[in-house]
């Protein structure tokens, strides 16, 4: 009993050892694994690291090589831009100045235009006061409004004034030898002098037409002219002179 009891601390003892050894032994290799598993993870993060940054990295210069062609793009459109800016400019210019070009070219044609009428005007007066100069006068027919015939601004011919023809005619059936007819158109003030110079000369081509339809008086023996307001007969400050004014005058010449 005594030799059992004494082996058994020792056996207590080396049980104790060994148990301490194992479990150091167990330890060791769990800290082994720890820190395999350790590596094993910062290798993988650091791997993961390293292929984030390379994603990153791949993904601005992807990112940033767009964004340069967009710039390169829209840098060509806005020069595309200007050039047609300035393309446009050019071509305002030039039409503005075939329009300045245009319109000096019509206010020299109108001065012409006017420089060429005020002409005709007087070389007509000129034919007319020689011709009138070399011929008889025997008799004359005045029409006036006065009288109840041409109305404020209206060249058209009235019943009276037809009336009045048709009494000349007769007399120039009657006498046609060397019958030679002057016309003369005539307004009052009212309205501007170009506006009654076109309304004498309507009233004075009526008449005309009036003898060479209705009569078939030749038109070779009718000369018109209009006078405009330029000849009054009465005062254009009272009605019934202004009415005196709106009148056809016509010589009868031999």
């Amino acid at each position: 009993m005594r030799g059992r009891a004494a082996r058994h601390p020792r056996e207590r003892t080396a049980a104790a050892v060994q148990r301490q050894a194992m479990h150091a032994a167990r330890a060791a290799r769990e800290r082994s694994d720890m820190q395999l598993a350790i590596r094993v993870g910062v290798m993988v993060v650091v791997a993961g690291m390293a292929g984030s940054a390379c994603a990153t990295k791949g993904f601005v210069r992807e990112s940033v090589g767009e964004v340069n062609q967009k710039v390169e793009t829209l840098g060509q459109s806005l020069e595309q831009t200007q050039e047609q800016t300035r393309e446009n400019t050019a071509r305002i210019k030039q039409v503005d100045q075939k329009a300045d070009q245009a319109g000096t070219a019509a206010q020299t044609a109108q001065t012409a235009a006017n420089t060429a009428k005020t002409a005709a005007d007087a070389a007509n007066t000129r034919v007319v006061a020689v011709e009138t100069a070399s011929k008889r006068l025997i008799y004359e027919v005045v029409i006036s409004d006065d009288q109840g015939n041409f109305a404020l601004g209206k060249s058209d011919l009235p019943d009276d004034v037809r009336a009045s023809l048709d009494g000349l005619a007769a007399k120039l059936k009657a006498a046609p030898a060397g019958n030679y007819l002057e016309v003369e158109g005539h307004t009052d003030a009212t309205g501007t002098p170009e506006a009654n110079y076109r309304l004498g000369l309507e009233r004075a081509e009526n008449v005309k037409r009036y003898l060479y339809e209705t009569y078939q008086i030749p038109l070779h023996k009718i000369n018109v002219i209009s006078f405009g307001e330029s000849k009054p007969a009465a005062p254009n400050n009272t009605r019934e002179g202004r009415a005196q004014n709106r009148r056809v005058v016509i010589r009868v010449l031999a």
